[in-house]
């Protein structure tokens, strides 16, 4: 009950100008993609980001401002995670039937995405924190900007390389999966929450319901492992 009282003072005493923007753009967002025939790179998340910053700069707000105005919206990130347990509870039969080959390809999945930031970071001859930034770039935001901290990153920079990551492989991810000839709801939803995070299981949720929950587990495993074997990795690699 603490919780809820505290958000509801937030809301009462906040102005409400962000938090109305925030929504309008999202339902501007989906209006546009409809009207584009849901084209796969017509993304929502992409297409109001795209209107929001463009009415920051347009109106001279900066985001900071803005963000304070609009943390209910970030709040609401954790329950909207959470509540991907619900397409994973319904498919539980085959989740659990899959349970070893998916967490082999979760783990695989999430260290060559690591493996391929940092090696791009350190060909291109980037600074350290950068390289440190783009190492947890396929974890969902929250959890990969609280890694990037850890091992000496830059958080801003970590979140908007997730999103580019998500909203990149949500658009582009069922194509590439095409032309790879993978058929299996299964293995395409592992792929696509591996790779692409909230925005990738998002997308695999609106396909098929099969896709989404394995979508959902693999973006939940791979936060998991990353976080947990990442920065002791990080931390032996600086080491040695």
């Amino acid at each position: 009950m603490s919780d809820l009282s505290e958000i509801w003072v937030y809301l009462a005493r906040a102005p409400l100008a962000a938090l109305t923007a925030t929504l309008l753009a999202w339902l501007g967002a989906l209006r546009l993609q409809r009207a584009l025939g849901r084209h796969p790179l017509a993304n929502p998340v992409l297409l109001a980001v795209a209107l929001l910053a463009g009415g920051l700069l347009l109106s001279g707000i900066d985001y900071r401002a803005y963000f304070e105005g609009a943390q209910f919206v970030h709040f609401l990130l954790g329950p909207a995670t959470v509540a991907l347990a619900v397409p994973l509870y319904r498919q539980w039969h085959q989740v659990r039937r899959s349970a070893l080959v998916a967490a082999v390809s979760i783990v695989s999945g999430g260290a060559f995405a690591v493996a391929a930031g940092t090696g791009l970071a350190l060909g291109l001859g980037a600074a350290p924190e950068v390289t440190a930034s783009l190492a947890p770039r396929s974890v969902t935001t929250p959890v990969a900007m609280g890694i990037a901290e850890r091992i000496g990153g830059l958080p801003s920079l970590t979140a908007a390389v997730v999103i580019c990551s998500g909203v990149v492989g949500a658009a582009l991810g069922p194509a590439v999966l095409d032309l790879a000839r993978v058929r299996d709801w299964r293995a395409r939803g592992l792929a696509m929450g591996t790779a692409a995070h909230g925005v990738g299981t998002a997308r695999a949720l609106s396909v098929n319901a099969t896709a989404g929950a394995f979508s959902g587990l693999a973006m939940g495993l791979n936060a998991l492992a990353t976080a947990l074997l990442l920065p002791l990795l990080w931390r032996l690699l600086a080491g040695g």
